[in-house]
């Protein structure tokens, strides 16, 4: 028998019961208040009860909480369960085959149910309706990742799901379509006035909003942007602290994500924000590059102009991105919490073009293992600069990224890319 090898641990995993039990709420660690949502009509900051339409009580609450922590009810953990705690992985053989000084950790979101960090929010929010008397949700979405994380929350709940889907992506992801299907919920194409349009999630949004103010039993659920959606995401990097302890690092020099509404980012990111010695990181698409070219200023969440005006960047409301294969990162906006500490200077954020997306998603594929959604690959893009530059400077970096989602959904794109038919949008 050959003596055995040495074990070098890749992987660190954290018991059930390790689970985060409360959220990490970032308002109290922000330098000023965020700026109030107004009144689409009145221009006024909005109050509970003009949310009220469209959000439980509960959610509300959560959007505008000031308290640091907010306990994560035992029904929801519950669900949760069934795929959390996420592993935290040392991508040694990326670290190899870049020959970096850095050391590079991700966070593997794609093992929950639905592959992607979406249900972390989206059971808490079916769970909130459900106890409110609701019966139906409808909401958005863009590469199709948050309507398959909602009609999987929405069957634990036994509530109906109805998605308006980006209709680019409804078009080049028709799995997505099946999947949340056979969880229960309808799926459409959006704009669903406008059949020639591609569509964008602002569009998906004014949809959304409009089925929902439209019937008593429906509310609107929203998978990025707003605080409370963050909120609910940050269990991701409050597991990632104690995983890393455990890998033997004090903590990440910067932590990555790709960036769209900012779910996964403020997810994997808010809770190291009091460590000012934590560079944060947003990676978005050079084609919709909201953070590096927006205005920073109040806009419509959406195209028609029926939700609050949020103090954010923006490339305008009516901004209708290029149809890339990254599909959740189409937005418009972006969170403001997320735009806050963008403009303040607290978070830095660069774009990416597609094609290097996905070169980094090749690469990683073929060392990891693990064939990333291109969402993730903005983020694994920007790892790979991060861990150049590192080793360029000399320095044992730690990198922390979000690995958000699988792509196991969207090979029509890995197919295009290796085929020599993907273009870089402008």
């Amino acid at each position: 028998m050959a003596a055995p090898t040495e074990v070098t641990d890749t992987r660190f995993s954290l018991p059930q019961s390790a689970l985060p039990t409360a959220w990490f709420n970032v308002a109290p660690h922000l330098a000023s208040p965020l700026d109030p949502p107004l009144h689409p009509a009145t221009r006024e900051p909005v109050g509970p009860d003009d949310l009220a339409p469209l959000f439980a009580q509960e959610l509300i609450g959560q959007e505008m909480s000031g308290d640091p922590w907010i306990d994560i009810p035992g029904e929801v953990l519950d669900v949760l369960r069934l795929w959390r705690p996420t592993p935290l992985v040392r991508a040694r053989r990326l670290e190899a085959a870049l020959g970096t000084t850095a050391r590079i950790y991700f966070k593997d979101e794609s093992v929950s149910p639905a592959g992607s960090h979406k249900p972390n929010s989206a059971v808490p929010q079916a769970f909130y309706n459900a106890q409110e008397g609701m019966t139906r949700l409808s909401t958005e979405t863009g590469a199709g990742q948050w309507g398959t994380a909602l009609a999987f929350a929405c069957a634990q709940y036994d509530l109906e799901c109805a998605v308006y889907m980006v209709r680019k992506s409804f078009e080049q992801k028709p799995y997505r379509k099946v999947i949340m299907e056979t969880w229960g919920g309808t799926v459409v194409p959006s704009p669903i006035d406008e059949p020639g349009h591609p569509g964008s999630l602002g569009a998906a949004i004014s949809d959304a909003v409009r089925d929902a103010v439209g019937r008593d039993d429906t509310h609107y659920a929203l998978g990025s942007v707003l605080n409370h959606v963050l909120l609910h995401q940050t269990v991701i990097g409050l597991e990632a602290q104690q995983q890393l302890a455990a890998a033997g690092e004090t903590r990440p020099d910067v932590v990555v994500a790709p960036c769209g509404g900012g779910s996964n980012l403020g997810g994997v990111a808010l809770p190291f924000l009091p460590d000012a010695s934590v560079r944060l990181l947003a990676a978005e698409p050079a084609s919709c590059p909201t953070l590096t070219q927006g205005r920073y200023e109040y806009d419509f969440g959406d195209t028609a102009g029926f939700t609050p005006l949020m103090n954010m960047y923006t490339l305008g409301h009516d901004f209708v991105p290029p149809g890339i294969h990254a599909g959740g990162l189409r937005y418009h906006g972006d969170s403001p919490i997320i735009s806050k500490l963008v403009h303040e200077g607290r978070m830095e954020a660069v774009a990416h073009r597609q094609r290097a997306v996905f070169e980094a998603n090749v690469l990683f594929a073929r060392v990891e293992g693990k064939v990333p959604a291109p969402e993730a690959g903005h983020a694994i893009a920007s790892v790979i600069q991060e861990a150049n530059d590192a080793t360029a400077k000399g320095e044992d970096r730690v990198i922390l990224f979000n690995y958000c989602g699988h792509g196991l959904l969207d090979l029509s794109a890995y197919e295009e890319y290796l085929a020599g038919d993907l273009v870089d949008e402008p």
